[in-house]
């Protein structure tokens, strides 16, 4: 058994959504002013609202990106949020969103310090450039994510679509830096 506990923090869920129609998003921001949209630059429209605190990229497609929600939960409350604003303000909009995530970055803490170098020579799919980069950058096949770990023990998680992948990716990478005997605990 791992001697600590790993804290993990979900800093940031990114989601896609579709309302399958296109929408005139110059419409919206004649009835939203706050919203940004400068076409010329980019082609779509950010949405930001207070609670859950997020940013959502609208495109004319009907397609959009939701980013900085902190769990699934609070990234479809927010797509949701978004259409129901839209719908209040007169756009019409036939269908829910159908919302599919995307992304989750998360940092960790391991509660102790790593032997990177060592760790770069016995975890498999591990790159380790300190002259590059400080940090061990670790590919997990089940669940697929990338693992950015420091020496600190400090560590960030890519690439999950749900939260118990998150959890579970640092969990096995905690156990196997564990059996390889490559956590250094402070007494």
């Amino acid at each position: 058994m791992p001697q600590t506990k790993p804290i993990v923090s979900i800093e940031n869920v990114v989601a896609s959504a579709s309302i399958d129609q296109r929408i005139d998003l110059n419409v919206i921001t004649q009835t939203f002013p706050d919203v940004e949209y400068h076409p010329d630059q980019f082609p779509g429209l950010v949405f930001r609202i207070k609670s859950p605190k997020t940013a959502t990229l609208i495109f004319s497609s009907g397609k959009m990106v939701c980013t900085g929600a902190k769990s699934e939960e609070q990234s479809i409350k927010a797509v949701r949020s978004v259409v129901q604003t839209l719908r209040k303000g007169g756009i019409k909009i036939k269908n829910d969103a159908v919302i599919t995530i995307q992304n989750m970055v998360a940092s960790a803490n391991l509660g102790g310090k790593i032997h990177l170098e060592q760790a770069a020579r016995s975890l498999p799919r591990s790159m380790y450039e300190p002259e590059q980069f400080p940090g061990l950058i670790h590919r997990m096949l089940d669940p697929k994510t990338v693992i950015l770990l420091f020496a600190s023990g400090k560590l960030v998680c890519t690439g999950a679509k749900k939260e118990s992948d998150v959890y579970r990716s640092v969990h096995n990478l905690h156990t196997l830096l564990e059996e390889k005997k490559l956590m250094i605990y402070e007494s």
